[in-house]
């Protein structure tokens, strides 16, 4: 077969004959044209004539003009370009909100141990550091018995609280502990106070030694100015203790005065015990403006001056959190203001929210809705405050107040832009906020009441309307 099929093929490319005559057809083995082009000598010869050396010439001027117009543009693109403003040197302690829980075994039932599995929560709060105790023994009021370098037998151990911060650290969270010696009394402090500094000074050294990140003492406004230097010793910035803080809180004291005992203590973050919303917008505006004037963002903390939960009582939480997470410092809660849990209400709410409610008790499943509607709250302008510039650092700018309100503006160089206003007061209120650069309309980022200012919603800044208690945080971007 094979032979066949070469024969056929042969055939086509041999003589065609008819009877009547004989036609010869020649079937070519290759009709493509071959293309062989210039010669090397013939391309010499037509590159060397005029009207080429021209057109090359042509092209590299135009190639050289194109390559420094985009040099120069490039240079004044460069220069005329707004300046980033350098980052301010921040520490941990002003990265996020911090925790205190005060009452560990309240907090969870086995102690210290314990408060290992609460870990996780407190990393999806973005809480950057918990303020733990005080856990250390003493009998009230008695000298003698204060031991700040024990831990309580009913709270834990000292291998319990080492292994709670390895794995606290491996979280990304800090842990300061509270030393205020004699703590749950009116007085923080005994008489003696040079005996109780020396204590104080050798427990600083031997906790800060364990691995714990910082220690916090209470009413410092108490301690006499003599007996301070050598606590203070410890915490000189050195490479070894950059990332120690040393933190304590002051009440009913001015804002000079408070400026003065920052300077003179070295601490490096402050509680104010303020805001007090009980006064009104002005006092909040006024004491607000000479803070930001005299006292450095990082080292100042904003808290209720009441005990934890009894602002809640008074005030809606989700107003108090909005307006602690965006003022210029750092926002401290105590544990369960994230729900907004009352000062007789048992911590143990915390952990009954992962529990759901049945469907026949209304009353009690309304209430875990709203518990786990202000938990969210609280972990969005958590969010928020950790990775926006302007609520972080930014510039503080007062924009209106009143009897019952406040609203004020958070700018950083060329980030958005945010807007905190809020009417805790009775009655509705209408602000006019100016300011310059400021746009006729923001959005909505969060509200307390979205019924009436709906989220991601543009409202008006010359009339911007707030019911009854309500609180809204605006946005709105940099327009160069």
């Amino acid at each position: 077969m094979k032979d066949i099929e070469l024969k056929e093929v042969d055939q086509t490319k041999q003589l065609m004959t008819r009877e009547n005559g004989c036609v010869k057809v020649t079937v070519p083995e290759n009709t493509a044209v071959k293309y062989t082009g210039l010669s090397k000598d013939e391309l010499v010869k037509v590159a060397g004539t005029p009207g080429w050396i021209r057109i090359r010439w042509a092209l590299l001027a135009l190639f050289f003009l194109g390559w420094v117009g985009m040099l120069a543009g490039a240079i004044v693109i460069i220069v005329q370009a707004p300046r980033c403003k350098p980052i301010p040197e921040m520490h941990w302690w002003n990265e996020g909100p911090l925790y205190q829980i005060s009452d560990v075994n309240a907090f969870t039932e086995s102690g210290l141990k314990g408060l290992e599995g609460k870990l996780d929560y407190l990393s999806q709060m973005n809480v950057a550091g918990v303020v733990l105790g005080p856990i250390h023994s003493l009998k009230i009021d008695q000298l003698d018995t204060l031991n700040l370098i024990s831990v309580q037998s009913e709270v834990g151990t000292e291998n319990e609280l080492e292994s709670l911060l390895g794995l606290a650290h491996k979280k990304g969270i800090f842990i300061v502990l509270n030393l205020t010696p004699n703590f749950n009394k009116t007085s923080a402090w005994f008489n003696n106070f040079n005996a109780v500094a020396e204590k104080i000074k050798d427990a600083c050294t031997y906790w800060l030694d364990k691995g714990l990140d910082g220690i916090f003492l209470s009413d410092l406004n108490e301690i006499p100015t003599d007996a301070w230097p050598s606590i203070k010793e410890i915490f000189n910035r050195s490479d070894a203790t950059k990332e120690v803080a040393l933190m304590g809180s002051v009440n009913s004291m001015s804002v000079n005065d408070i400026s003065v005992l920052l300077n003179r203590s070295g601490v490096d973050l402050l509680l104010t015990g303020q805001p007090d919303l009980s006064d009104s917008g002005e006092k909040q505006a006024q004491i607000i403006k000479e803070f930001n004037s005299s006292i450095q963002q990082t080292s100042l903390g904003w808290r209720s001056r009441q005990d934890p939960g009894t602002l809640a009582a008074e005030f809606p939480i989700r107003l108090y959190q909005i307006l602690l997470f965006t003022l210029p410092g750092t926002p401290v809660f105590s544990a369960g203001e994230e729900l907004g849990l009352k000062a007789e209400e048992q911590l143990q709410a915390l952990w009954d929210l992962e529990n759901p409610v049945e469907e026949k008790n209304a009353k009690a499943k309304a209430l875990q809705e709203e518990r786990l509607a202000v938990r969210n709250f609280f972990k969005t302008l958590s969010d928020l405050r950790g990775k926006e510039r302007s609520l972080q650092h930014g510039e503080y700018v007062g924009l209106s107040n009143s009897k019952s309100s406040l609203a004020f503006l958070r700018v950083w160089d060329q980030s958005k832009r945010f807007i905190t206003a809020l009417n805790w007061g009775d009655k509705p209120v209408t602000m006019k906020l100016t300011y310059r650069d400021l746009p006729a309309e923001a959005q909505v980022l969060l509200s307390t009441d979205t019924s009436s200012l709906a989220l991601e919603s543009m409202v008006s800044l010359e009339k911007l309307q707030l019911d009854p208690k309500q609180a809204v945080l605006l946005t709105y971007s940099y327009a160069g």
